[in-house]
């Protein structure tokens, strides 16, 4: 693209002026096919953050970005397609258990996921802990896949939307990622482009969210249904806790490990276990598979407990070349960090507060997250067996316990996992760890 028409439409956002169809697809045109600069791409996503766009604007720009490439179609499957997505979380697994979970009970989950955003955790960068994964697998394989498992966890490859993923990778050192209208085409570029016909959309609220405040969080709510409204995919929207970390652990490997647990139904990861199976039944419903939620909750129980989604999720990291044994022998192909260091409470009580933004950094700082597009991470670093609030912890007993490569490391992450949380004599009040957006059209 012409580099005065790029700083012609970058200027108009950055004015305060709208942005009609052909000005947007000329957008996302040239950020995905490389003609716009990265410094293009970090103004116009900088514009987007000071001026905002229209319901109109984002619904054009969100469909401009799906249009960048290819777009599935699932018309010929015996179920329905389903997914779920999440604005970003510290220890949330959800994804890598949901898909297996939602593909047991006779769903289809072509999942279109994405590697870490500033403090958070990436779907994409835990499945790259084992050695083989092909998260970018293709058309053709991911058809192949999704239609012989039922579930397939992948990138967006260089076929779907790939302005969205240049776009993506730019917000994550820009300041952007929170920016309501970048999140909701992004979000929903994605699931449109993937076919999928039911969404729930899982936002965090607290202080380890992307969007910590919850009228932020409602706001982005109703962009996303807003613009949603009228295409092909069903959206609902959940609100979910993130003032502690959603699991026990925080690290791409470390997580992972929690889940192959969870799907051989073992660990501890109430939490983590809750939401999912409380998703999977929503969209079991949404999807037509079941009638009413109280069978559908059985039904999600019943595939969990049964080793039934366990033995999907076998079936899709085989089939996407990683290793064929990994819910049996999980040691035997993610990698550990040499240095695991325990971080004691220093007094009794019960645990009042916790930065999970904190904790997050503390994982990237550590190796486990970017600080620049493209970086290389280390997937066996993190933090394990981290507590949640209202926890009953005595002097000495761990907080945490750190995974590091070397000592120095170690140290370092030491002194922040200790400012991180805060105990009290008396346990404080926690807020729910779902809450179900009721759209303002309804409420009306």
């Amino acid at each position: 693209m012409n580099s005065q028409r790029a700083a012609g439409l970058i200027r108009c956002k950055r004015d305060g002026g709208e942005l009609d169809a052909s000005a947007l697809r000329a957008v996302a045109q040239g950020i995905g096919d490389g003609s716009w600069s990265e410094g293009q791409v970090a103004a116009f996503a900088m514009a987007v953050a000071w001026r905002g766009m229209s319901t109109l604007e984002c619904r054009q720009f969100t469909l401009a970005l799906r249009d960048s490439g290819q777009c599935l179609r699932w018309d010929d499957l015996p179920g329905p397609t389903l997914d779920k997505h999440s604005t970003g979380g510290v220890g949330d697994g959800v994804s890598l258990l949901l898909a297996p979970l939602l593909a047991a009970c006779g769903g289809y989950v072509p999942m279109i996921s994405g590697r870490g955003l500033g403090h958070t955790g990436g779907t994409l960068d835990k499945l790259e802990s084992v050695a083989g994964y092909d998260v970018h697998p293709g058309m053709a394989r991911l058809r192949q896949v999704v239609e012989g498992v039922g579930c397939a966890i992948v990138g967006q490859g260089d076929e779907l939307v790939p302005a969205d993923r240049r776009l993506y990778a730019v917000r994550d050192v820009t300041a952007t990622v929170d920016v309501a209208e970048l999140m909701v085409a992004s979000i929903l570029s994605k699931k449109l482009a993937g076919g999928a016909q039911a969404l729930v959309l899982d936002i965090k609220i607290g202080n380890g969210a992307q969007l910590p405040g919850v009228a932020a969080a409602r706001d982005l709510a109703e962009r996303m249904l807003a613009t949603a409204r009228g295409t092909s995919l069903d959206v609902r929207v959940v609100f979910s806790d993130m003032d502690q970390l959603l699991g026990r652990e925080a690290g791409n490997a470390l997580e992972l490990r929690a889940v192959l647990d969870l799907l051989r139904d073992r660990g501890d990861n109430p939490r983590l276990r809750a939401l999912t199976l409380e998703l999977a039944a929503e969209l079991l419903c949404m999807g037509g598979l079941s009638r009413d939620r109280a069978g559908a909750g059985r039904r999600v129980r019943a595939a969990l407990s049964s080793g039934a989604a366990a033995e999907r999720f076998a079936r899709m990291v085989s089939a996407l070349g990683g290793p064929a044994d990994l819910l049996e022998r999980p040691d035997a192909h993610l990698e550990s960090a040499l240095v695991q260091r325990v971080v004691p409470a220093s007094a009794s009580g019960h645990v009042a507060a916790v930065d999970v933004r904190a904790l997050g950094q503390v994982v990237v700082d550590l190796g486990g997250g970017r600080t620049h597009p493209g970086q290389a991470i280390d997937h066996a670093v993190g933090l394990a067996e981290v507590v949640g609030r209202g926890d009953l912890v005595d002097a000495g007993q761990p907080l945490a316990i750190i995974h590091a490569r070397t000592a120095p490391a170690a140290d370092k992450a030491e002194a922040s996992v200790r400012q991180a949380f805060r105990i009290a004599p008396e346990a404080q009040p926690c807020a729910p760890l779902w809450q179900w957006h009721a759209p303002m059209e309804q409420m009306a």
